[in-house]
This record gives C-alpha cells, structure tokens and sequence, in this order.
C-alpha cells in the first residue's frame, strides 16, 4: 500500500514538476536530460547490486527505446509544452485502451466482455476533448499527447513479446532502452535551435526529481508492484495518476478544464476503472481456479 500511494503521488505530481521545468528549458533540452539522467540512476543502480551492465538483444532494445523513451517521453514533453497538464495526463493514459487494440492483430489477443465497453468509453471521451470538426490552439498538443500514448502502448506491446521470447533482466532492459532512446533525444536538443538552459534551483529540483524520483525510482517501485500484486490491481495505481495531475494543476496552477472537457475525461476515467476492474476479478476467478481446496482442478 506504501508504494501505491508513493507511485501514484510521484506519477501525478510530476505532471506539473514538467510543466513548471518548460519554462526554463527547451521541450527537446528537458526530454534529454530527463532521461540521460534517469537512464544513468538506473546504471548506479545496476552497480550497487552487482549486475552486468552488459546488454541483451540490442536490436530489440533500441527499438523498445525509441518507442517507450524518444517516442513516449519526447512527444509527452512537446504535449505538454502546448497543452494543459490535466487534459495531457488524461489523453496519455488512454495508453490502456491502444494496447488492447495493438494486441489484437499483434498478439492475437481479442477484445471481450466488459473490454469493448471500456474501449467505447474512452474512445467517446477522446473525441468530446479533441473536437476534430474545431481546430483550437491547444489540438497541436492534444494531437502530440495521444501520439505518446499510441508509442507507450506500442513499447508495452514490444516489452510483452520481448519477455515471452527473451530472458531479460529488467532493471538492465529499462536502463538500456532509455539510455539509447534518449541519444536521439539528444541529437534533437543539439540541432534544434532553442533557449539556452535556465539552471534555476527550481530547475535543478524539478529536472531531479522527474529524472531520479519520478523515473529511476519510480519504475522500481512499479516493477515492485508488478511482482507483488496482480496485474489488475497494480494498474489501480495507475488510474490515480492522471487524477492527481489533474488536481495538482488546478490547485497550482490554477487549469480549470471547460465543461466538454471536463465530460471527455469522465468517460475516459470511466473506461478505464471498468478495464481496471475487470482486471482485478479475472484474477481473483483465476486464483480461486488454481486454489489448493478446488477440487474441480
């Protein structure tokens, strides 16, 4: 429960830690940091416990970089440049519901029950925020935010298959794929032209924390929950997440979503509670199938 609420506090507040550090950095000069320093605690961490640093299957590697780092990090980045902190935390999190409809011709994995339901929801959600009959000035970055949950969705896709194919390490699989995701990141920084970097102390505490707290140790205490709980109540905590973003940035920053907004992130939430939900008691089904007093087994 202590890494729940930790996860979930970290994830939601660090929307508004990188919207206030954009205004002292570039998009492509904060993406790059973020992740060259988060890639490099992962690495400490590896040296600490006395693991190889060398890779595994670096071709599959480098394609999970640059679709969960370069893809996923760098067009959030962009997003939320443009856009609204809550309205970008929502349209992200939609990641769920392109993993369901990735999985389908990739992993033969089929839509069913209460998914198609949860789909619907979120897809009428997205379409009560984007509005593509109005072009307003903030579609360019909810245009980018959807983009980087389609790359989050299509690197889980990947890490899925790699785990079924492979044998990863998978403190060594992340530091990896976000220290070679991150280099196009810095290439970009390097060619495209911007301010020049404002090391304020609010820049150097925000760039710290999203960098070590909301991605090195943040992905640990997620890999935790993966290990110590199901699947489906795990991705509970990722449910607070937008939900703390959303509430961070009315208090701090005072975002006040319209009312047709306020509607799209309603169902959105709402598909995907039901997904979670769902996820929750097809695992206690399947628990109660492998228990020791079934006698049906």
């Amino acid at each position: 429960m202590i890494a729940v609420v930790a996860l979930s506090g970290i994830w939601g507040y660090n929307w508004v830690v990188m919207k206030e550090c954009l205004h002292y950095a570039s998009p492509f000069d904060f993406a790059a940091l973020r992740t060259s320093i988060g890639a490099a605690s992962l690495f400490l961490v590896l040296l600490v416990q006395g693991k190889p640093l060398k890779p595994k299957e670096l071709f599959m590697t480098l394609s999970l970089g640059l679709l969960s780092t370069t893809g996923c990090i760098g067009l959030v980045t962009l997003a939320l440049y443009y856009g609204a902190v809550g309205k970008t935390a929502i349209l992200v999190y939609i990641m769920p519901f392109w993993v369901l409809i990735l999985a389908w011709p990739l992993l033969a994995e089929r839509l069913a029950g209460a998914q198609w339901l949860a789909v619907i929801l979120a897809f009428a959600g997205l379409m009560v925020i984007l509005e593509p009959g109005k072009l307003r000035s903030g579609t360019i970055g909810n245009i980018l935010a959807v983009a980087s949950g389609i790359a989050w969705a299509g690197s889980a896709v990947l890490t899925k298959f790699m785990w079924k194919k492979y044998s990863l390490e998978l403190i060594s699989l992340t530091a990896w794929q976000m220290f070679l995701g991150s280099l196009p990141l810095i290439l970009i920084a390097r060619l495209v032209p911007g301010p020049p970097v404002q090391w304020t102390p609010y820049f150097i505490a925000g760039l710290t924390f999203s960098s070590v707290i909301s991605q090195a140790l943040a992905l640990l205490l997620w890999f935790y929950l993966l290990k110590a709980l199901p699947a489906g109540m795990a991705s509970m905590a990722t449910l607070a997440t937008p939900v703390i973003g959303m509430i961070a940035a009315a208090i701090e920053l005072g975002e006040r979503p319209t009312p047709w907004e306020g509607m799209g992130m309603l169902l959105i939430l709402t598909g995907l509670t039901i997904l979670s939900l769902q996820g929750v008691l097809r695992y206690r089904e399947l628990k109660s199938l492998i228990s020791p007093n079934n006698k049906t087994l």
